[in-house]
């Protein structure tokens, strides 16, 4: 029975089945164009409230940066409450719809692409069902689905929200500890010799403090996210077992223990595509920016914009090629997915040697070979 390769069956789901990379794009580019418009038509609002008065407008003109500054100060006074609660309003109205539109987009991609593996499967073994699985944690079943969807991105929700505030208490904690170093450090004398040691030993310590601190937070964050995106595979497979958001949490991490080698490869192999076409994009998208001094703005803007649009269209495909990787792995048995054993070479027969017995060269008696 041949072999199969779950990364290159996550690409080839991918390239025979567009609808679903045109599903994922329609509620992420959704949810991502309500996001803008929605953020413009705030900030503009917002603006539009503020009350400029005619010495404001004087204070403008002068192109004085005090001047300026103060006429900016008078016209924000008083208006970060309006825009706070509005922005707030804002990201709960969005984080709703993106909890219900990954829901939806997450129910139906997953169902397609356990359809299209079962008809892999089928065709695998020669139009026969293979036996079931008899592993809880990659068995098929059916059950609920979009409760426990919407359950999961409520969680993802959560864990981002947690690591917003996370960065934000390691801003924190990171100031007080620099400031304290400041003030000790100015209290022992060393201000005296040289003032801007405290500040710049308070900026070094701030410096080694945060980025570790947001590097745990990123790792945990991601890790939690990751998992949680997986048990949506889980969900919509079901079962009575996973009928809830823990059950589904819980059938994904015995998913990646059983099968860790071919969640690992996947994994790994289209987040090296990704990161490939990200630095391409990137490169590409830094041509036009280097004749923005000779092309028209307008023109290097829509450039931009293009180039941008097909970098997250590409990134949208990778993901459901690695979402169908996923479904590869928990659809079909474990025997397809191993890796194929290195076949062993026949044992040389020991090699024969022939000796003519009859060669002087070879006898007993000395000097033999000199005498005939």
């Amino acid at each position: 029975m041949p072999r199969i390769s779950p990364t290159l069956e996550g690409f080839r789901a991918a390239f025979r089945r567009p609808s679903l990379t045109l599903a994922e794009i329609s509620w992420r580019w959704a949810v991502g164009a309500t996001a803008t418009a929605l953020a413009a038509f705030s900030l503009l609002e917002y603006l539009d409230t503020l009350p400029v008065t005619g010495s404001d407008i004087l204070l403008l003109r002068t192109r004085q940066p005090i001047l300026i500054g103060q006429a900016l100060g008078h016209i924000f006074r008083g208006s970060a409450p309006r825009i706070v609660m509005a922005e707030l309003l804002a990201a709960i109205a969005l984080t709703c719809l993106w909890i219900f539109a990954a829901s939806m987009g997450r129910a139906t991609t997953v169902r397609s692409l356990i359809d299209y593996f079962s008809e892999r499967r089928k065709s695998t073994n020669g139009g026969e069902e293979f036996v079931p699985i008899t592993d809880p944690a990659v068995a098929p079943q059916k059950g609920s689905q979009l409760g426990s969807l919407l359950r999961l991105n409520f969680l993802r929700a959560s864990v981002t929200l947690a690591a917003i505030l996370g960065l934000v208490g390691a801003l924190i904690l990171v100031h007080m500890v620099s400031a304290g170093f400041s003030s000790s450090a100015a209290s022992a004398g060393v201000a005296s010799t040289n003032s801007a040691a405290p500040a710049n030993a308070g900026a070094g310590i701030a410096f080694l403090l945060f980025f570790p601190l947001a590097g745990l937070i990123f790792l945990a964050w991601s890790t939690l996210n990751w998992v949680l995106s997986l048990a949506g595979v889980f969900a919509v497979r079901g079962g009575d077992a996973r009928k809830d958001a823990l059950g589904a949490v819980s059938a994904a991490v015995g998913f990646c223990r059983a099968r860790s080698g071919a969640v690992s490869a996947v994994t790994i192999w289209t987040g090296l595509v990704h990161l490939t076409i990200f630095v391409v994009a990137t490169t590409v998208v830094s041509m036009p920016l280097g004749f923005a001094r000779i092309v028209p703005a307008r023109v290097v803007l829509v450039s931009v914009v293009v180039l941008a649009a097909a970098y997250f269209a590409v990134a949208d495909w990778l993901y459901i090629a690695r979402l169908a990787g996923y479904v590869c792995i928990a659809e079909l048995p474990e025997a397809l997915l191993a890796p194929i054993a290195p076949a062993r070479l026949p044992a040389l027969p020991p090699p024969r040697t022939t000796i003519d017995r009859d060669e002087p060269i070879l006898s007993d008696l000395p000097n033999l070979a000199v005498e005939t």
